[in-house]
């Protein structure tokens, strides 16, 4: 089976740099693909790609060595499995506020006797391997999302799940489940005191701590506090912010005299 590339890189004590695709098209994520992406997560949850959709970008993400990872709308074994079918090589939970729900989570992404996944990994066996059935329950990697106060009163309990590989917490639905404001890099502070305590605990466990950032500088600085899996933006936000940049210095630029074909 082809190996996972972020487990690979967790032994070794590095950190995952991971992109964010929000837009439907498989295009813009081979085009992602192909910038050096450690991973790319393909959101289902707050993006506005469908499963068919999904399954392309995956597809696309294929032609490089970049993992491709899905973040799934909620805690439903059928996405979930069908994300893993369609050659998943790591799926990102939301809400996931209990032991019960993260015992859920590993039963729907392990096969028997581990878990519970339905056999069907109609492309994962195209992407992963002829002998992906005998390896994907310690291949792929499943991380449960920390965002809820819940969660945070059941944080020991949800760490302590075997084979739950790593947690990824979103700072906006955190800071909000505390009354702070949402955002990613700059936290009110018992948000981002919460953050900590959530690495912390992570790190006791054993879990790969991953985290959203707005910005390389905020991702660089998670990093150094021991997160081993760093989003930096999104392809939607980034592509924005490209164009801004493009349209600002063609508005401070003095436009041509008539007639001289230059700018």
């Amino acid at each position: 089976m082809r190996p996972n590339a972020l487990r690979t890189l967790w032994q070794a004590g590095g950190a995952a740099v991971n992109g964010w695709l929000t837009i439907p098209n498989s295009f813009s994520a081979e085009t992602m693909a192909h910038q050096g992406w450690d991973s790319l997560t393909i959101d289902l949850q707050h993006g506005v790609v469908d499963y068919p959709a999904m399954v392309t970008m995956l597809q696309a993400i294929s032609t490089t060595p970049t993992v491709p990872v899905v973040r799934v709308p909620w805690l439903e074994p059928g996405i979930l499995m069908k994300a893993l079918d369609a050659g998943a090589y790591g799926v990102i939970c939301p809400m996931v506020n209990t032991r019960e729900d993260a015992q859920k989570l590993v039963a729907y992404t392990h096969y028997a006797p581990q878990g519970t996944r339905s056999f069907g990994p109609v492309r994962a066996l195209l992407y992963g391997g002829a002998d992906y059935p005998q390896h994907a329950n310690d291949t792929i990697v499943t991380f449960a999302m920390i965002e809820t106060a819940a969660a945070l009163d059941n944080l020991d309990s949800i760490l302590s799940v075997e084979g739950l590989d790593a947690i990824y917490i979103g700072p906006s639905d955190l800071s909000l489940a505390l009354g702070c404001t949402p955002t990613f890099d700059d936290l009110d502070p018992q948000a981002a005191e919460a953050v900590d305590h959530i690495l912390a605990r992570a790190q006791a466990h054993g879990v790969v701590a991953g985290i959203h950032n707005g910005s390389p500088e905020a991702a660089m600085k998670r990093i150094a506090k021991g997160f081993q899996f760093v989003t930096v933006s999104s392809d939607a936000r980034l592509m924005a912010a490209g164009a801004q940049q493009v349209m600002a210095k063609m508005r401070a630029t003095p436009a041509p005299a008539a007639g001289t074909g230059t700018y």
